[in-house]
């Protein structure tokens, strides 16, 4: 990154951030054609001003704008640096399976403590517990390589397979959450590929949906939406009375992801219909479930409901939605799903006008999971709205939080 020039890391940030040139331009106050020559190279950015109003509307620190290291930040923030993303990457980076070809790992790791670990990763994951599990995965991806390797070709293959498959996808969810897409995107492919090995459709059905939210969160919607319908009508089930719970909730996930693809292209007809169809899933599925790790059920689809009104832009119809929602069958679900809920809520009140009602909503997910808001580049985007639109002193509530995060309004 240090070496681009500034119009292209101008527009690498806003990429990041999600945001359409029109957009952006919006919020700097410039037309789109300005921004355009700016990120072309074809306008030179020589204001320090100009830097700094980009800087706050990209919410980067305005000396990774000029290529060089920020000032380190005092305050909470979310505890995941760039040595964890450092390591994480290395850890990826890896071939096991090439190097078990021309020498036998000295001690293959023992299949049970993997197992124990995976499953400690996902329900890390799932309690929001970001920074935790930053500094946990390096060690996890190199044990389930290393297992994979080893145990290539023997009756623990499968096994092995299966665990690795699981911990590219713990790998690319918690990727994403950070804003790293890119290494997002390659984990779960990784996952994809491991999963045909071990065997388990379902198991890459569930990759499947996370290469799409990859995808979607690079701004490819048109090929996540196509990857999500196409696997989804493969796991269909052929009839309700033989539907597995664990086929109907990677199903109904699959069609879920397919909406919010649809959502982000602006096709309401497609977004409504794949939500329907999940619905339906839900329903014969009976109950908020967690098969394949998924927390697929009713809530669920309510919860995408809104985030799919939002991403469309009708926060009213995501405000009502939102009422809709039982508080029993909200608390129940996994703090990862309600963290994103509540931040598609302050994104939904946000487009009403009521950015007290937004603050609210980030304040409460702070409080269920701080270290898991706070690194999500969309909560500082949308905290940073948040306080510019607001008149007067911001409640004390959403200062403090926004002091831990250092976003300023």
């Amino acid at each position: 990154m240090d070496e681009l020039p500034i119009g292209r890391r101008v527009a690498y940030w806003r990429g990041r951030r999600r945001m359409s040139q029109q957009v952006f331009a919006d919020r700097l106050g410039k037309s789109k054609s300005w921004v355009d020559k700016v990120e072309r190279g074809v306008r030179r950015l020589d204001k320090f001003s100009v830097i700094h109003d980009i800087a706050d509307v990209l919410q980067v620190d305005a000396q990774l704008l000029l290529g060089h290291e920020p000032e380190p930040r005092n305050g909470g923030g979310s505890g995941v640096g760039r040595s964890e993303i450092a390591e994480i990457r290395a850890a990826l980076e890896r071939y096991d399976q090439v190097s078990a070809f021309f020498h036998q790992p000295p001690q293959p790791p023992d299949l049970a403590e993997v197992r124990k670990a995976v499953r400690h990763a996902w329900l890390t994951y799932q309690h929001a517990k970001g920074t935790a599990l930053a500094r946990s995965l390096p060690d996890l991806l190199r044990a389930a390589q290393a297992a994979d390797a080893a145990y290539h070709g023997s009756e623990l293959a499968t096994e092995s397979a299966n665990l690795l498959g699981q911990v590219y996808q713990i790998a690319s969810s918690s990727l994403r959450n950070l804003g790293e897409l890119e290494l997002s995107w390659l984990a779960a492919d990784r996952a994809v590929t491991v999963a045909q090995r071990a065997g388990d459709e379902l198991l890459a059905g569930v990759a499947t949906f996370r290469v799409g939210m990859a995808l979607l969160a690079m701004g490819r919607a048109r090929p996540a939406l196509e990857i999500n319908v196409s696997v989804a009508n493969r796991l269909a089930p052929a009839c309700a009375g033989d539907a597995r719970p664990g086929q109907l909730s990677v199903y109904g996930m699959l069609l879920l992801q397919g909406a919010m693809s649809a959502a982000k292209l602006g096709d309401s007809t497609t977004t409504q219909d794949l939500l329907s169809a999940a619905e339906d899933a839900a329903k014969l599925l009976g109950t908020d479930g967690n098969y394949y790790w998924s927390s697929f059920g009713p809530t669920n689809v309510l919860l995408h409901r809104v985030a799919a009104a939002v991403e469309m832009g009708e926060g009213r119809y995501a405000v009502t939605t939102h009422e809709q929602i039982g508080a029993d069958g909200f608390a129940a679900l996994v703090p990862e799903r309600r963290v994103h809920h509540l931040l598609d809520m302050a994104r939904g009140w946000a487009q009403v006008g009521d950015v007290h009602r937004a603050g609210e909503m980030l304040v409460a997910g702070d409080r269920l999971a701080p270290t898991e808001l706070r690194s999500r580049p969309i909560a500082r985007e949308i905290l940073g709205d948040v306080l510019r639109r607001t008149h007067g002193e911001p409640p004390p509530a959403v200062c403090e939080l926004a002091e831990q995060v250092g976003v300023g309004g």
